[in-house]
C-alpha cells in the first residue's frame, strides 16, 4: 500500500476542479496515490454508480429554463430535474440548467438524446452533457434529468421564466414589430396564466372537440332540455370552449375589453402569435 501523504492542499485543489466533497476528493486521491488525473476519472465513476444506484428514484423538483438566440427568432425550454426542493433552489444547479439551456439554443438539437451529446464546460474539461449529469449526480446524491426539451422558431421570439423557475414560456410573434418585446412578454404572462391549449380554434385537435362536444351534451342532457336542442346548445358551449381556452380568443389579462388577438392589433396591424409553449414543472 502507497505511504504517500494526501494533503489538505491537493485535497482543496480536486475540490476545486470537480466541485465534489472533500471527503470524497480524499478518497480519490488515496485511491489513485495522488494522480490528480485518475482522481477526476475515480470520482466520475463514483457518479456513474451513483446514477445507477438511483434509477428508480421519483425526480419531480427541479428548474424550468427558457432562453432565446441572439437574434431572436429561436427559443428553447428544458426541465432539468431533481429530487428535492433544496437542490432545485441551489445556485449551482441553477447555473447547470442555463448552461444546457444556452448550448441548446446555440446548437439546436432534435431531442433530448441528442441535446445530451452536446458538450458543456466544466471545472476540468469539456466533457457531454449526459457525462456531466452523471457527474452532477455523484456530487450532490441525487437523481437529475432532463425530462422536456421543446423549440419554437419565429420571426420574434420571447422567453418568459414565471416563480422560482417553476414554469416557462416561449412565444413566437409573426413579425419583430416595435414594441414587440414588450407585447410577447405580455402575450407570455397571458399563456402563463390562462394556459390556453392553442393558438386559435383551428389548432384545437380534434379529440379535444370531441371531448368537449361530449361534456356538453351531457350537461345539457343534465339540466333537462329536449334532445332537439341538445346539438345546438353542445355548439354554443363549444365556442365557448374557444372564447376560453384558445389564445387569440381569450379576454386579455392585463385589458379585459380587448381579447388576445385584438390586443396584437394595437401593437401593429396584422400582428399575431405563430407558435407557444408552456411547460410547468413536472407537468
Amino acid at each position: 500500500m502507497s505511504t504517500l501523504q494526501i494533503t489538505a492542499s491537493d485535497v482543496n485543489k480536486l475540490r476545486q476542479q470537480t466541485g465534489a466533497g472533500m471527503m470524497d476528493c480524499k478518497k480519490a486521491l488515496t485511491e489513485t496515490n495522488g494522480d490528480f488525473e485518475a482522481a477526476i476519472d475515480y470520482l466520475r465513476k463514483k457518479g456513474a454508480k451513483v446514477a445507477a444506484s438511483r434509477q428508480d428514484r421519483e425526480s419531480n423538483e427541479g428548474v424550468v429554463i427558457a432562453r432565446t438566440s441572439e437574434d431572436g427568432k429561436r427559443g428553447v425550454i428544458i426541465e432539468l430535474n431533481c429530487e428535492t426542493d433544496f437542490v432545485a433552489k441551489n445556485a449551482e444547479f441553477i447555473a447547470f440548467a442555463n448552461a444546457i439551456a444556452n448550448e441548446a439554443v446555440e446548437n439546436k438539437p432534435a431531442d433530448i438524446e441528442a441535446l445530451s451529446q452536446l458538450s458543456i464546460d466544466t471545472d476540468v474539461s469539456r466533457i457531454t452533457i449526459g457525462e456531466s449529469i452523471i457527474d452532477k449526480t455523484g456530487k450532490i446524491g441525487e437523481k437529475i434529468g432532463i425530462s422536456k426539451y421543446e423549440i419554437v422558431e419565429g420571426e420574434k421570439v420571447i422567453a418568459y421564466i414565471h416563480g422560482n423557475f417553476r414554469l416557462a414560456v416561449l412565444v413566437a410573434l409573426s413579425a419583430n414589430a416595435a414594441g414587440a418585446d414588450e407585447a410577447g412578454k405580455d402575450v407570455a404572462m397571458q399563456i402563463a396564466a390562462m394556459s390556453p391549449v392553442a393558438i386559435d380554434k383551428d389548432g384545437v385537435d380534434a379529440t379535444t372537440i370531441e371531448r368537449e362536444l361530449e361534456i356538453a351534451k351531457e350537461q345539457i342532457r343534465a339540466e333537462g332540455k329536449p334532445e332537439e336542442m341538445v346539438e345546438k346548445i353542445s355548439l354554443g358551449k363549444l365556442n365557448k370552449f374557444y372564447k376560453d381556452s384558445t389564445l387569440l380568443n381569450q379576454e386579455f389579462v392585463k385589458d379585459p375589453s380587448k381579447n388576445v388577438a385584438q390586443f396584437l392589433s394595437t401593437v401593429e396591424k396584422g400582428l399575431t402569435v405563430t407558435a407557444f409553449k408552456r411547460i410547468a414543472l413536472g407537468a
